[in-house]
C-alpha cells in the first residue's frame, strides 16, 4: 500500500501533467493507488449502505470531507479517487466512472447522471510508446448537469451551470449555461440568457427557452 506521502507525491505529479512512463515508480505507485480504490469501492458497491455510510466510504475513497448534503447512488468505480475534489451538494447517480488521476473538480450543485464517464488520461499515440499516460484535469463547475452515459474526455472543462446531452462526447471545453449535445459533443443552444430588445417607444425584456430534455 502507498504510503500517504508517498501518494500525495504521485498525485500531485499527475495534476501537473506530467507524463507518466509505464513501468516507472510513478506507474506502480498507481497500480497500489488503484488496488486500494477497489478495496474500497467493492465495500460500498456489494451491500447496502444507509446515506450515511456511503457519505462515510466516499469520503475515506477520495481522502477528504464529504459534505452533508452529497448524495451518490451505488454503483460507482474509480481506479484511484485520491485525485477528486467535491464542492457542496453534488449528486452522483449510479453506475458512473471517475478516472481521476489526472484531477477532477466538481463544483457546487453539480448532478451526475447515470453511467457517466469522466477521464482524465491519455495513453500516447505512438505504438512504441502506448503504455505512457499522459493526464489532464477535467474541471466542473457549479450548477452542471451531465446526462446519462456522457463522456467527458481529459482536459476538458465545463462552465457554470452548463448542461451536457446524455450520451455526448466531451472533447472541448463548454462555456457556461452552454447546452451540448452530439458525438463530438457541440453547442446546440444556451440556457436562461435574457435578451433585451430596443424599440423606439419600448423595451421588452425576453428569455431564450431553457428546456433541454
Amino acid at each position: 500500500m502507498v504510503n500517504k506521502s508517498e501518494y500525495q507525491d504521485v498525485l500531485l505529479k499527475l495534476r501537473q501533467g506530467n507524463t507518466v512512463i509505464g513501468g516507472s515508480t510513478c506507474h506502480r505507485q498507481m497500480i497500489q493507488l488503484s488496488e486500494e480504490a477497489q478495496r474500497i469501492t467493492c465495500d460500498l458497491n456489494y451491500r447496502f449502505h444507509t446515506k450515511e455510510e456511503i457519505r462515510e466510504l466516499f469520503s475515506r475513497l477520495i481522502d477528504k470531507p464529504v459534505d452533508d448534503e452529497f448524495g451518490l447512488f451505488p454503483p460507482f468505480y474509480t481506479d484511484c479517487g485520491k485525485n477528486i475534489s467535491l464542492g457542496k451538494r453534488v449528486f452522483i447517480n449510479a453506475g458512473c466512472n471517475f478516472q481521476d488521476q489526472g484531477g477532477l473538480t466538481l463544483g457546487d450543485d453539480t448532478l451526475i447522471g447515470h453511467s457517466v464517464v469522466l477521464a482524465t488520461l491519455n495513453h500516447d499515440l505512438d505504438p512504441e510508446l502506448r503504455a505512457n499516460l499522459h493526464p489532464a484535469a477535467v474541471t466542473i463547475g457549479k450548477r452542471v448537469w451531465i446526462g446519462a452515459h456522457a463522456t467527458v474526455t481529459p482536459g476538458v472543462t465545463i462552465g457554470d451551470g452548463a448542461v451536457v446531452a446524455a450520451g455526448a462526447v466531451v472533447t472541448r471545453d463548454v462555456p457556461e449555461r452552454a447546452v451540448v449535445a452530439g458525438v463530438p459533443a457541440k453547442i446546440i443552444k444556451t440556457v436562461g440568457v435574457v435578451l433585451v430588445c430596443s424599440h423606439l417607444r419600448s423595451h421588452q425584456h425576453h428569455t431564450i427557452d431553457s428546456t433541454v430534455i
